[in-house]
């Protein structure tokens, strides 16, 4: 905390001059929880010379409905990053839901193994192979395999936008409602703020469409 902080009556203001003089990893960690909630995802590909590939991802969001289209950040392509390569090559990825009974081994996805190695594997995820291009974690609940279409550059801090589009779903039936929501309360999903905390969701109840009163 600097000491240009000022305090209101009941919280901190922290301005850019305070963000920005934030020791490095403190501010890392203070920026990625200040968003709040995120989903967490295990994006699984492979690689031309067919070795699996497995990471954790917060930045997973959905885009539109028709045509189904999902979006994902990547970090600046200026080191390796065998995510965002094998999408390039391959073209396909999955989409899995983490849920709470194998957050660790999602986690530990994090860290930096060789290209050579599988993180499933690594972690000890089971692989689960379709005639999809890619493949899926078998212990994921909800999971859906996606095309890639584009990239957005984003110039700012050179991160990526990953742009696909869904074109299929493995989904236990049971958490579709029946207007087709998917419940993933039901599925056990789990949600991460910041960088390494993870939270158990419940659901408060749906709402009704909204109109003006």
């Amino acid at each position: 905390m600097t000491n240009s902080s000022k305090k209101t009556p009941d919280s901190i203001l922290l301005q850019t001059h305070d963000i920005d003089n934030m020791e490095k990893r403190y501010r890392s960690h203070f920026i990625n929880s200040l968003s709040g909630f995120k989903s967490a995802n295990l994006i699984g590909t492979q690689s031309k010379d067919g070795v699996p590939n497995l990471a954790i991802f917060s930045s997973v969001v959905h885009l539109g409905a028709d045509p189904a289209l999902v979006g994902f950040i990547n970090r600046p392509h200026t080191v390796e990053r065998q995510t965002l390569e094998n999408i390039y090559t391959t073209g396909y990825y999955t989409i899995n839901h983490v849920n709470e009974s194998f957050f660790k081994k999602a986690h530990q996805t994090s860290a930096r193994y060789k290209a050579r190695i599988s993180e499933f594997e690594a972690v000890g995820l089971s692989e689960q192979k379709t005639h999809f291009k890619a493949p899926y974690v078998g212990e994921s609940l909800i999971k859906y395999g996606v095309k890639f279409i584009e990239k957005q550059d984003i110039n700012i801090n050179k991160t990526i936008l990953v742009i696909g589009q869904i074109v299929e779903v493995l989904c236990h039936e049971g958490l579709i409602e029946s207007d087709g929501k998917i419940d993933v309360n039901a599925a056990n999903s789990i949600a991460i703020s910041g960088l390494d905390q993870y939270h158990f969701c419940r659901s408060l109840g749906r709402q009704p469409y909204a109109k003006p009163s």
